[in-house]
């Protein structure tokens, strides 16, 4: 065989390597992209046009480091992230987190059916708002949990990797708006702060932006799936670039909806629209600016990332609770595998749908709560990732090393501020949206 033949063989070798292993990164980091986080990015859009874009660009280093650590943990020790909490910390410590998280996120899985139920709106006559509540939110349930409840890891995975690419939708959406390019990458390196009036509501937005991207949910789904895919420490360097690039995917998606409607509404003040329920309404105000192509195209992105997080939100509940208490958990387990584990899914999504249907007018705070209980529980869960994967027994030759300790402490510190400050505006919204 030539040389030129073998590093061709190598080559092929490694790309299907690397098409077998994506697949945790990239679904990860395309669920915060969900529901609430579709609403924020519209929200920021909507109040400060193109003066948010900059966040993007750190919050995507973030993202990449908080999802590489617990990746990194799955790979090499074979264990879910609340495994390894209650192992190393006791059962007190899991006990807080979980109960925290599982509040959070059922909060979250309700936003995710509300904002299915918002996006099928945009397409439906107000008439039969009542007939898609009853009708609609109950078959995307059973659709939900019949994928993952009689699926396989494999079978969700393919399913939700081809989904990740409906997000798409946004970008159309945002070239349909016409906005100035020169002036989008202008000001995503160099914002134009001189029409920013009150800084608060500014710096809320801000830490709106970067909470809804890095989600404590998101890390212990990242290092399950890595985990029930079966990854190893020998694989990992393919499953990092898997990570490295769904963290820049999803947000690559967000300047794009930031964009759309910072275009379509923050500079066409006489639609009066300087506030958002939900982004239904978002997707309905690019229709006098950006046309009906827009409209239907970000509805749909809207529709297929609240479908996204119903599914993933849920299913990272199930694995953290169950791995905190030890039992069995696993996409593909049948129920006397892993009773608990299907247990707690089912009762997510059967609840969320009942909510979602019994009281539509009733979920403003629903969608605030996970930002709260999520503000209070992600520094816990940083450090404690941080703590995770600095110890030699547990990582071996794949711990933190000592730069990627620095720039990893440093970004949990920021992030950890950054929550708290989150958290408590939230509680006292003073000056805030």
């Amino acid at each position: 065989m030539s040389l030129r033949s073998l590093r061709r063989s190598l080559l092929n070798s490694r790309l299907w390597i690397l098409l077998a292993i994506i697949g945790p990164g990239i679904i990860t980091a395309n669920a915060d992209n969900d529901a609430t986080g579709i609403l924020g990015y519209s929200l920021a859009g909507v109040q400060f046009g193109y003066a948010m874009l900059w966040v993007l660009v750190l919050s995507t280093f973030a993202l990449g480091i908080a999802q590489e650590i617990c990746a990194r943990m799955g790979a090499v020790t074979g264990k879910g992230l609340a495994d390894l909490i209650r192992e190393e910390y006791g059962v007190k410590i899991t006990f807080l987190a979980m109960a925290t998280l599982l509040v959070a996120n059922f909060a979250t899985t309700i936003a995710e059916f509300a904002g299915i139920t918002a996006a099928i709106q945009v397409f439906t006559p107000p008439s039969l708002y009542i007939y898609v509540r009853f009708l609609a939110m109950p078959l995307v349930g059973l659709g939900v949990w019949f994928m993952v409840v009689k699926g396989t890891y494999r079978g969700v995975e393919k399913i939700l990797l081809g989904a990740s690419l409906i997000y798409l939708s946004y970008i159309v959406s945002a070239y349909l708006a016409h906005p100035p390019w020169f002036t989008v990458l202008r000001e995503t390196v160099a914002p134009d702060m001189s029409h920013i009036g009150p800084l608060t509501p500014y710096i809320f937005m801000v830490i709106n932006v970067i909470g809804t991207t890095i989600t404590p949910w998101g890390q212990f789904y990242v290092q399950s799936a890595v985990r029930d895919k079966g990854i190893k420490a020998e694989e990992y360097g393919y499953e990092r670039a898997d990570v490295l690039f769904g963290s820049f995917f999803t947000n690559f998606i967000a300047f794009f909806i930031i964009v759309c409607c910072a275009k379509a509404i923050y500079f066409h003040p006489e639609l009066h629209i300087t506030n958002l329920n939900d982004a239904g309404q978002a997707a309905l105000a690019l229709r006098p600016v950006a046309g009906e192509l827009a409209t239907a195209l970000f509805a749909i992105g809207l529709f297929n990332a609240s479908c996204f997080g119903a599914i993933i939100v849920p299913l990272s509940t199930a694995y953290a609770v169950t791995e905190a208490l030890g039992w069995e958990s696993g996409v593909g387990r049948r129920l006397r595998e892993a009773p608990l584990f299907i247990g707690v899914y089912s009762f997510l999504i059967l609840t969320a749908v009942i909510v979602v249907m019994l009281f539509p007018n009733h979920l403003t705070m629903l969608m605030i709560l996970p930002n709260i209980i999520g503000g209070a529980l992600l520094p816990i869960i940083l450090v404690l990732m941080q703590l995770l994967s600095s110890k030699r027994r547990l990582m071996g030759d794949y711990v933190n090393s000592k730069t990627f300790n620095t720039i990893a402490w440093i970004s949990t510190i920021i992030l950890t501020l950054l929550s708290l400050i989150l958290l408590v505006t939230q509680l006292f919204p003073i000056g805030s949206p």
